[in-house]
């Protein structure tokens, strides 16, 4: 007889909002920051508590501009994969 594995939600959803999954998926977007900007250019990290679970980002290399629009709309381009 074959069993169908399933798996527990709430404990998963309980173990995402735990301060050391917090800290871990904050320490893993520093590492690959620190990787990426190993190779030339400006890179940081931003992290946060969703909804759901946390959340972390690398962002890096955009040009920055005389203003936090201008800023805002490089960043956007350069996480979309444009130039």
């Amino acid at each position: 007889m074959s069993r169908r594995f399933r798996p527990n939600r709430a404990g998963i959803n309980s173990l995402m909002r735990t301060p050391e999954t917090g800290a871990e998926v904050r320490r893993i977007a520093e590492r690959i920051a620190e990787s990426a900007g190993s190779t030339g250019g400006d890179f940081r990290t931003d992290s946060a508590l969703g909804p759901r679970r946390w959340r972390a980002a690398v962002i890096g290399n955009y040009e920055k501009q005389n203003d936090a629009e201008g800023t805002r709309r490089a960043l956007l381009r350069g996480l979309d994969g444009a130039d």
